[in-house]
């Protein structure tokens, strides 16, 4: 069973989303924070995990991110990584308020770019009891300039420098796609980041846009949530990689694993970056996902 919710972050925007109550649980539950990764909304595919981990006897919320979704704030598709880290945290100081929620057994869970935060959540806040941090984004500069033609570069720099320029003067952020097909100006250039959000929006109703800040992607060149990583024990860390990853890459994320303290695990799956949320990977994923966060919260 699910109910919408909505709180507000501690600067005032209006976020919004799910509480799943935890099954066959009366009074106060271990509960899950759960958003997801770059521009994507709740609805793709969030709900699978809620409903694998509230059956289970855990409570879980989960919430659009700002800017995104149906959440408030402004400019719309703007991915700012910090104020998202800190919606984590106003999530977590929400559920704490919640008569169905035992507010010392919180555990926080995200996938993508959503996968890094946690992983700055966890580092940070001592109310997280356990984490899992699906196909994460580790090191963005090193990831964009995997994801970026050599040649693009320094044309998108001087993008990225003119933007600025142009919101000093109190014009509108530039936009542009997240995703496009191959070869065509987009933030996430690979033909399965396409696939994945061009096909889930045919099929299904989403609240998802196909448009990003530039400016968002400015700042994620200059995320690195693995700079983190070691700070995170003596929480509990789970992360999930996928090992034909080549948006968050497989290295890079194994590479970040081996800086991380115990106690942690790693789930290896098959396949690329959106095979973690359907399919066989789903269930191997979501199973272990679950018994980590059961064992430990």
């Amino acid at each position: 069973m699910r109910r919408d919710i909505e709180f507000r972050t501690e600067d005032g925007v209006t976020l919004r989303g799910w509480h799943y109550k935890a099954k066959g649980v009366d009074g106060p539950a271990p509960t899950v924070v759960m958003a997801h990764g770059f521009t994507a909304t709740r609805e793709i595919y969030l709900d699978s995990f809620a409903e694998v981990f509230s059956a289970a006897g855990l409570g879980v919320i989960v919430y659009d991110h700002r800017n995104f979704g149906v959440s408030d704030g402004s400019p719309r598709g703007h991915a700012d990584p910090w104020a998202q880290i800190n919606g984590y945290r106003d999530a977590i100081t929400w559920a704490q308020t919640q008569s169905d929620v035992d507010p010392n057994r919180i555990g926080v869970w995200g996938s993508s770019y959503a996968g890094g935060h946690v992983l700055v959540v966890a580092a940070l806040d001592r109310r997280v009891k356990c984490v899992v941090s699906q196909v994460p984004l580790t090191w963005g500069f090193e990831t964009a300039r995997r994801l970026i033609r050599g040649d693009h570069w320094a044309g998108l720099r001087a993008a990225f420098d003119g933007d600025r320029a142009a919101r000093a003067r109190g014009e509108a952020g530039a936009m542009m796609p997240v995703t496009a097909p191959e070869g065509q100006p987009c933030a996430l250039p690979t033909a399965d980041t396409y696939e994945f959000f061009i096909r889930f929006a045919e099929e299904h109703e989403t609240n998802w846009k196909n448009e990003v800040t530039l400016h968002s992607i400015e700042m994620f060149t200059e995320y690195e949530p693995a700079t983190y990583i070691a700070r995170i024990a003596p929480t509990p860390l789970m992360v999930v990689v996928a090992s034909g990853d080549h948006l968050t890459p497989f290295d890079m994320t194994a590479r970040a694993y081996e800086q991380a303290l115990e106690p942690k695990k790693l789930v290896v799956l098959p396949g690329g970056h959106f095979e973690a949320y359907t399919g066989e990977p789903f269930k191997i994923s979501s199973a272990a996902q679950r018994d980590w966060f059961k064992q430990n919260l």
